[in-house]
């Protein structure tokens, strides 16, 4: 194994354009790498080397394509993904030997840019977790501190990404889920706008919440794939026909003059840990240094969120789970003898515990009587915190806050879920607004050691300002090392 898995996607892709570095050199050290730390990490459910080294050397043989800017980058994608020939469990029994017959629409963009695939990244089943323990299969460990969680729901994303094991991976973002598992593995993960992304192909948590995004070691690393991923799908009823602007154009701001940033007070109060708020601040402190101006905002509808989220995106996986019933695909108990105990039973065998309580708890709140009681007043609630968004975003471009209160905890340490739930109250909202977030490493827990990351938010549609603005800040900064395994 060489040095190049420590390149960034941007170097590497420029070095395999230039002829530097073959492609199947770029895939053989990452492969290498998955061997090397695998056994530590956890992070693949699926790893696909022998037809990544095919596809390799087929691309060497035909040479360079400056048409296709990922040409030859290895990536990974989270196992909600569909992808041809591939493997998508979602982490989950009832899906173990599911394989599609098509590409998501992402996952194809990827292909056509060149891009070439070296495994499927474990996750909380089905999306459903903060931590990435609830996986039917395994769990992750942090590559920082492999006792640690890498977070969740993209937790494999996050941590074969930081672990060098690819250049980057897609994850997607229900609640937090990309942003959150990027601040604990000390990375830069991107949610795009609602709607900025085609959602085809994606196995569906909360239909109205969940969007694809990248996961990179670099803000302008995650500009670049953004630029492929993003755009209209007409597959995907809820895309956007919004144009898609020059991603990496925005980058190279010489400074942040005549930017200003909120600081909604809300997310930088009681209950954030002392290593945290300071990682934070110093970077805002570095913000203002390079000229940005901060001011104090209120997203006062901030306490409302893990209730609001939890009731809407529990009734949405209730109902985008109903299709696993073990009569078309996925797990089937062979032994059931009429209709109601294979579809109790299948289910029963194929979810996990966590997946079982939000479909139980999402039930409950769409049934009769409890309906207007719980998912109309939550929907009520989701407008108004929108409404919050806009009134802070006439006096700001972006909002900044830490991501999460805390660094990566240890396995196990949440046991309670209402305790896992509220590691998401500083994501959640952006996700209920259906705005784009990102998270920006800043450095590390004085106490802990272990990656901070600071949270921009902003009006939709804006990436390209929130990627210009992130990468000034993270090129006058000390650069995050990677984890040392």
């Amino acid at each position: 194994m060489s040095d190049l898995y420590m390149k960034t996607l941007s170097e590497i892709a420029a070095l395999i354009q230039s002829g530097e570095v073959k492609v199947a050199d770029a895939v053989k050290d990452c492969l290498d790498r998955i061997e090397a730390t695998e056994p530590e990490v956890k992070a693949l459910i699926s790893v696909v080397g022998d037809e990544a080294m095919k596809q390799a050397d087929a691309m060497d043989a035909e040479g360079p394509d400056a048409a296709k800017p990922l040409w030859g980058v290895p990536i990974v994608l989270k196992d909600l993904l569909a992808t041809k020939g591939i493997k998508t469990t979602c982490a989950s029994k009832i899906l173990e030997d599911f394989v599609p017959f098509y590409d998501g629409t992402a996952v194809a963009k990827l292909r056509e840019a060149g891009a070439v695939i070296v495994g499927k990244a474990n996750m909380d089943e089905f999306a459903m977790g903060s931590s990435t323990e609830n996986s039917a299969f395994f769990q992750t460990g942090n590559p920082w501190d492999t006792d640690r969680v890498p977070g969740g729901s993209s937790g494999g994303s996050g941590a074969t990404v930081a672990a060098g094991q690819c250049f980057a991976a897609l994850g997607t973002d229900t609640g937090g889920s990309i942003r959150l598992p990027a601040s604990f593995c000390g990375i830069v993960g991107l949610k795009p706008t609602y709607g900025r992304v085609s959602r085809f192909g994606l196995v569906a948590y909360g239909s109205s919440l969940d969007q694809i995004g990248p996961m990179t070691r670099s803000v302008e690393d995650a500009a670049r794939v953004l630029q492929v991923i993003a755009g209209h799908d007409p597959k995907d009823s809820t895309s956007v026909d919004v144009e898609v602007p020059d991603y990496l154009a925005a980058l190279g701001r010489e400074n942040l003059d005549g930017v200003t940033v909120g600081l909604p007070e809300e997310y930088w109060g009681e209950g954030l840990d002392a290593e945290v708020e300071a990682a934070c601040r110093a970077a805002v402190a570095k913000m203002e240094e390079l000229g940005a101006k901060t001011v104090p905002v209120k997203l006062s509808l901030t306490d409302y969120a893990i209730a609001t989220y939890y009731i809407i995106a529990m009734a949405e996986a209730s109902s985008n789970l109903s299709r696993f019933d073990g009569v078309r695909f996925g797990h089937r108990n062979k032994d059931a003898e009429e209709l109601i105990d294979m579809y109790t039973s299948s289910r029963t065998e194929g979810f996990g515990d966590e997946v079982q309580r939000r479909i139980i708890m999402g039930t409950y709140v769409l049934s009769s009587g409890y309906y207007d009681a719980y998912y109309n007043k939550a929907a009520k609630v989701r407008r108004l915190l929108r409404e919050d968004f806009d009134k802070a975003f006439e006096q700001c471009d972006l909002i900044a806050g830490p991501v999460c209160p805390t660094t990566a905890f240890k396995a196990g340490e949440k046991a309670d879920p209402l305790q896992m739930y509220l590691m998401d109250i500083f994501t959640i909202s952006c996700n209920l607004a259906g705005l784009p977030g990102m998270s920006l490493p800043v450095g590390l827990g004085k106490d802990s050691g272990m990656p901070v990351g600071l949270q921009f938010m902003g009006p939709a549609f804006c990436e390209a300002d929130m990627l210009g603005v992130a990468e000034c800040l993270e090129r006058n900064m000390d650069s995050m090392p990677m984890a040392k395994l």
